[in-house]
C-alpha cells in the first residue's frame, strides 16, 4: 500500500502547487497508526505533513463534498470504488457540485477492521504488514498472522464494486472479480421466525447510545435538518427513555434512506457499539430488488430510483404481503 500511497501523494501535491485545485480531500494520520482520519489539505505542507493512505483508511469521503464543494475553485477527492457510487448519489441528488470535483479513482483491496484484529485478541498493536490473503500483526508481545477475510470491514467482505466515476486513476494494483453473497447475512435473517428476528434487533438495538455516528457518516443522510434534531418531535433527546424509541430512530433511518442507500457500509463501520446496521439497509436493497428489478443506487448520476418513479406495473400491498410481487 506505501507505493500506492507515494502515488498518491505526489499526484495531490502536484494538483495543489499548480492551483488545478485549491484543495485536496484524502486522509491524514490519526493518534495511532490504526485510526486515520477524513481531512482536508489545502498545501503542499498540509500534505507532507500528514497525508496518509493504508489498510485502515475505510472511510468514505463523499458525505464530506456536499459541504465542501459550495466552496471557491476545484477540489480534488480520493475515491475508493464504493465510495464513488455514493458520490453519483449525491450529485443525483444536487447535494453535490459535480463540476467544482476533480475525482481520483484508487484502489482498495478491502480495508481492516480494527475492532475485529482486536476481538481476534491481539493487543498493542505496533504494526501491520498484509500479504495476498494474510495480515501479520505486530504488537509489543510478538507477531500474529490473521486470515484477512476475517479481519476486513463488513462493507469489504462481500464487495464486487468497480469505480463509476473518475477523472483520473492510481491504481497499482487490480483486483480480481469475487464470488460473493453479499445478502447471505440478510438470508439468515430471514429464515429466522418473527419473534427470533424481533429478538435480534431488539437486543441489538437496545446498544446503542444515540451518539448519531451513523446518520452523520451517511452519505444519503444529507437533510440540512434532521427530524430527530427537532426537539418538538419528542424523539430528540441523545440519549435513549425506552426501547420504542431506540427501535424507532434506526427503523425511520432505514426507511429514509431506502432505494437511495449504496450500501456503503459506514454505518455499522463507525457504530462504537457494533451494531450490524448495514443489514437493515441491505434488507431493504433485497427486497426493492425482488419488487423492482435489481437496482444498484449510485450505479449513475442520473435518473431516479425505484422508489421516486412510478408505472403501473409496480408491485402492490397485497402482492407484498402474499408474496406474490414480481
Amino acid at each position: 500500500m506505501k507505493d500506492v500511497q507515494l502515488k498518491m501523494l505526489e499526484r495531490a501535491k502536484e494538483l495543489l502547487a499548480s492551483g488545478e485545485v485549491a484543495r485536496v480531500v484524502g486522509w491524514q494520520k490519526g493518534e495511532f497508526f490504526y485510526d486515520p482520519t477524513p481531512a482536508v489539505f489545502e498545501s503542499v505542507e498540509e500534505l507532507e505533513k500528514g497525508f496518509v493512505y493504508d489498510w485502515f483508511c475505510g472511510a468514505n469521503l463523499s458525505k464530506y463534498l456536499i459541504q465542501i464543494s459550495k466552496k471557491e475553485g476545484k477540489t480534488a477527492v480520493f475515491l475508493k470504488p464504493c465510495d464513488t457510487y455514493s458520490f453519483n448519489q449525491l450529485v443525483k441528488e444536487h447535494r453535490i457540485n459535480r463540476e467544482k470535483v476533480y475525482v481520483i479513482a484508487v484502489e482498495c483491496l478491502g480495508k481492516l477492521n480494527v475492532e475485529a484484529i482486536k476481538a481476534s485478541g491481539v493487543s498493542m498493536m505496533t504494526g501491520v504488514e498484509v500479504v495476498d490473503k494474510q495480515v501479520k500483526v505486530s504488537s509489543l508481545y510478538g507477531e500474529v498472522v490473521l486470515n484477512k477475510p476475517d479481519v476486513v470491514l463488513s462493507k469489504c467482505a462481500v464487495c464486487n464494486k468497480t469505480h463509476q466515476v473518475k477523472d483520473e486513476e492510481i491504481i497499482l494494483h487490480e483486483r480480481s472479480e469475487r464470488d460473493v453473497d453479499r445478502f447471505a447475512e440478510v438470508a439468515k435473517l430471514e429464515a429466522m421466525t418473527e419473534d427470533e428476528r424481533f429478538a435480534f434487533w431488539r437486543e441489538q438495538l437496545s446498544k446503542c447510545i444515540r451518539c448519531n455516528a451513523c446518520r452523520n457518516v451517511c452519505p444519503a443522510c444529507s437533510c440540512v435538518k434532521c427530524v430527530f434534531d427537532n426537539p418538538a418531535s419528542g424523539i430528540a433527546a441523545k440519549a435513549n427513555d425506552d426501547t420504542f424509541e431506540e427501535q424507532m430512530f434506526h427503523i425511520i433511518r432505514a426507511f429514509h434512506v431506502a432505494g437511495r442507500c449504496t450500501d456503503c457500509g459506514e454505518c455499522s463501520r463507525v457504530c462504537p457499539q457494533n451494531i450490524p446496521l448495514h443489514l437493515l439497509n441491505r434488507k431493504f436493497i433485497k427486497d426493492i430488488d425482488g419488487l423492482y428489478g435489481e437496482y444498484q443506487a449510485g450505479e449513475t448520476a442520473e435518473g431516479k430510483t425505484p422508489l421516486t418513479s412510478y408505472t403501473e406495473e409496480d408491485a402492490e400491498p397485497n402482492d407484498v404481503l402474499n408474496g406474490e410481487a414480481k
